[in-house]
């Protein structure tokens, strides 16, 4: 039986400009970063508040999962915003949306209450769109 999720794949163009997007704009934190071979490497991160769940973020680029030009098409799915997308979760949307507006993230949605939620939509460095919506007190 299973019984959790414990990794989420993110596909990237670049996999250290995606370490800094994340770590030091979202502010997650490293799980695991190591070297997996020639030219690979294993790079997970968490939310500060759930290390149980970790964002596996994958460089697209021909190998091992993507071969015979799978990445040239994934790349392009990427860059025209078409392919990831993940709901994050924060304590005050406003404050939140200021802080990372301050740090440069791109923001296609201002805080907006929708009939589901509040919520703003950004995208990574990539070109991955995600929703972010204030937890309910």
């Amino acid at each position: 039986m299973i019984t959790k999720l414990n990794h989420v794949c993110i596909y990237v163009l670049n996999q250290e400009s995606a370490y800094d997007f994340y770590v030091n704009k979202l502010g997650f934190k490293v799980h695991t970063d190591a070297p997996m071979g020639p030219g690979m490497r294993w790079l997970t991160l968490c939310a500060p508040e759930q290390p149980d769940v970790e964002f596996t973020i994958i460089q697209v680029e021909d190998g091992m999962i993507f071969k015979n030009g799978a990445d040239v098409k994934m790349r392009e799915l990427i860059q025209a915003g078409t392919f990831g997308f993940a709901v994050l979760e924060c304590d005050n949307l406003v404050e939140t949306y200021n802080d990372l507006s301050a740090k440069g993230v791109e923001f296609l949605k201002m805080p907006t209450h929708e009939f589901y939620g509040y919520e703003a939509i950004f995208k990574d460095d990539s070109g991955n769109w995600f929703s972010l919506g204030e937890k309910k007190k």
